[in-house]
């Protein structure tokens, strides 16, 4: 009667329960034997065992196996917690040590190959698994998601993000080239133009005569006589063989600068003779029609092996080796890397040969380098291509 009323409350009981609530001393748990003992007492009769003893014989014989394995058994724990909490933000270490050791059965780290946390979490930041910082309260860690879906949707967000801009960026050369082309137009329109005057228009003068009464000018008399004897009336300015005037100092520099502004107009037309089409045979391009063939071909590359009139051209893609009959405006040049050969594709000196200099992308122009030495400037993009190998 006694031994049932006391069961409950004996050594034995509250031992059972205080070893099948959970977390006891680490220093006192055997993983090799994964036994936990209550006591330093308990943790010295177990290493003493017979059981133990051979447990311990296997790990001498193959103690970098078991090391390995347990140090895999422990890294994957503390990953799968890492991930669950500190994906989107950092978490310390040791907050996260604590709760993955609460765990009843777990592996120990005094058996794996760290001998301290901050080893392990130095051995993740290595390794890339996690990105690690080390403040004032400790060592904090953040998961870097690795999953191929994750990162596959990334790159397709990249993809398009750059789809986007290129598109942009397109737009903003087109408003450019308008912009250039309005103030090349207005320079040439508004160049001023020199007052022409008539020097066979009579002079008429006003005189002032002093005295008492003032005489009224005959000048119908005198135009009469002047046409009887067929003498011309010429101003002060007429030369002695009565031809036309002398030009005024004034007149001579504006015709001057005339002069100047035209031939500046010729040269500017000159070297921008350039044409509404571009295609030519062995150049590299570019598709940039997204519904043709459903957006199969959108930003693949192609040779152009024929031209067959002035806008269209048979282009061999680079994926698949396909030949499509493309117009130009479905495609676009192909700028290479600095130090490589392009060809001019419109302009002054079409059809040339020449290294790319330099690339200037905020103006969307760059420089190129000619046979013959001389360097041009400021050509822009639509105008060169890269030369298939």
């Amino acid at each position: 009667m006694g031994k049932d009323k006391g069961g409950f409350l004996t050594p034995k009981a509250i031992a059972n329960r205080i070893k099948a609530k959970g977390l006891q001393k680490l220093r006192w748990y055997c993983q090799m034997c994964q036994k936990q003992c209550r006591d330093e007492n308990g943790f010295k009769c177990h290493c003493m065992s017979d059981s133990h003893q051979r447990q311990m014989q296997l790990f001498s014989e193959n103690s970098t196996t078991y090391m390995d394995e347990f140090s895999s058994q422990f890294e994957e724990g503390m990953m799968e917690l890492i991930k669950r909490k500190a994906k989107s933000h950092r978490v310390a270490a040791n907050t996260l040590y604590k709760e993955y050791i609460g765990f009843k059965e777990h592996t120990h780290m005094n058996s794996t190959i760290w001998e301290t946390l901050t080893d392990f979490v130095m051995y993740l930041g290595r390794t890339g698994k996690c990105e690690v910082d080390e403040t004032e309260k400790g060592w904090f860690v953040t998961y870097i998601d690795r999953d191929p879906e994750t990162l596959a949707k990334m790159e397709a967000r990249a993809k398009r993000e750059r789809a986007a801009l290129d598109s942009e960026e397109k737009h903003l050369r087109d408003i450019q080239r308008m912009v250039k082309a309005s103030q090349a137009h207005a320079e040439e329109t508004a160049a001023p133009t020199e007052v022409l005057r008539d020097e066979s228009a009579e002079k008429i003068s006003f005189g002032l005569q002093l005295g008492a009464k003032a005489k009224r000018p005959k000048l119908a008399e005198e135009a009469g006589e002047a046409a009887a004897s067929g003498a011309s009336a010429v101003g002060p300015s007429a030369g002695p063989s009565g031809g036309k005037a002398k030009m005024s100092s004034i007149e001579a520099i504006m015709q001057e600068r005339q002069a100047q502004q035209e031939a500046a107009a010729a040269a500017r037309s000159e070297e921008k003779q350039g044409s509404d089409h571009w295609l030519a045979s062995d150049i590299v391009v570019k598709v940039v029609n997204k519904k043709l063939l459903g957006g199969k071909y959108y930003k693949v590359k192609g040779v152009v092996e024929k031209v067959v009139d002035k806008y269209t051209a048979h282009v061999r893609m680079s994926s698949d080796g396909a030949l499509v009959k493309l117009d130009q405006d479905d495609l676009e040049t192909v700028v290479p890397q600095v130090g490589s050969s392009v060809l001019l594709v419109n302009g002054r000196h079409r059809g040339e040969v020449a290294k790319l200099m330099s690339i200037d992308q905020d103006k969307f122009c760059v420089s190129v380098k000619l046979d013959n030495g001389r360097v041009l400037d400021g050509v822009e993009y639509e105008d060169v291509c890269k030369i298939a190998k």
